[in-house]
């Protein structure tokens, strides 16, 4: 299709530029989901091409969408590209289409969970602050020898992060889960509370998860987190455990405010969906040069 130039507008979805040779006069539309390398390059090896190929592409894009406002914030900080060239278009609730899957659910074997716990989901690595979020749970764990914490997703526990639970004598108590969405889903269903402590996001799609299958988020204060949860989260201090400690013990002792934040979390999660994603990207198509 590109090579025979069959096509109106492009586009692609991640910052590969390998379509430029192929697209001659052909626009094309680039999504931004964040500008973590930018920010964190620390984080990421000294080799890798994200940075220099986002740039090259964020300059030759008709048009570019980004996923939050702080996303767009973030791109105008780093390049010189106009702020009307950035349009905002929200993503959607990935859990949004699993309610179709009632006759799957029903068959799905759900594990035994030990409860009361605390969910945390996705990546541990870098920006997403795992360590300093077991770090400061742990204090809450030998407090409550019933409370236990949950990993989904991201990878079984590396040596590093079993040398640090050894350490903090939680290793009993904390869990790794490989996970799916269904699973997903029942992880967030039976969470007393769900943890975001991540240094950066661009939108923060595990926040809308949680909303939709009722579990209250805390998250951390910064970058796209609280633009996508409002009122309907409560934040901390990514870096001040005693932020985050205060934080997880006020939803877990008082039910009234949890509640709360479950209802204002429903509410919040009409704003968000697949379809708005479309048809926001849709504008930008229809606004394009070429028409």
């Amino acid at each position: 299709m590109l090579k025979k130039q069959d096509l109106d507008v492009f586009h692609p979805t991640y910052y590969d530029p390998y379509f430029l040779k192929y697209l001659q006069q052909k626009p094309f539309v680039l999504t931004v989901y964040d500008m973590i390398h930018e920010l964190y390059p620390d984080y990421f090896p000294p080799n890798d091409p994200t940075k220099i190929q986002k740039k090259e592409l964020i300059e030759q894009a008709e048009a570019i969408i980004a996923i939050s406002e702080s996303t767009k914030s973030d791109i105008i900080k780093f390049t010189n590209v106009e702020p009307d060239r950035i349009s905002v278009v929200y993503l959607g609730n990935p859990f949004e289409y699993l309610g179709q899957l009632h006759q799957i659910e029903n068959n799905f074997e759900h594990p035994v969970l030990e409860k009361p716990y605390i969910l945390f989901v996705g990546n541990r690595t870098g920006y997403k602050n795992f360590i300093f979020f077991i770090k400061s749970v742990a204090k809450l764990l030998k407090k409550d020898e019933n409370l236990r914490v949950y990993c989904a997703g991201g990878g079984p526990f590396t040596q590093p992060e079993l040398k640090i639970l050894n350490e903090l004598n939680i290793f009993s108590k904390v869990r790794f889960v490989k996970t799916n969405d269904l699973l997903m889903k029942h992880l967030y269903e039976n969470a007393r509370v769900f943890i975001f402590p991540s240094l950066y996001e661009g939108f923060g799609l595990p926040i809308l998860e949680a909303f939709s299958c009722g579990c209250p988020a805390l998250l951390s204060n910064s970058s796209s987190l609280s633009e996508v949860g409002a009122d309907a989260a409560c934040y901390f201090d990514p870096n001040d455990p005693e932020s985050l400690i205060q934080s997880i013990e006020t939803v877990l002792s008082d039910d009234h405010y949890r509640e709360k934040l479950i209802r204002r979390g429903f509410e919040r999660l009409k704003l968000f969906s697949w379809e708005k994603t479309a048809q926001g990207t849709k504008k930008v198509y229809d606004n394009l040069s070429y028409q």
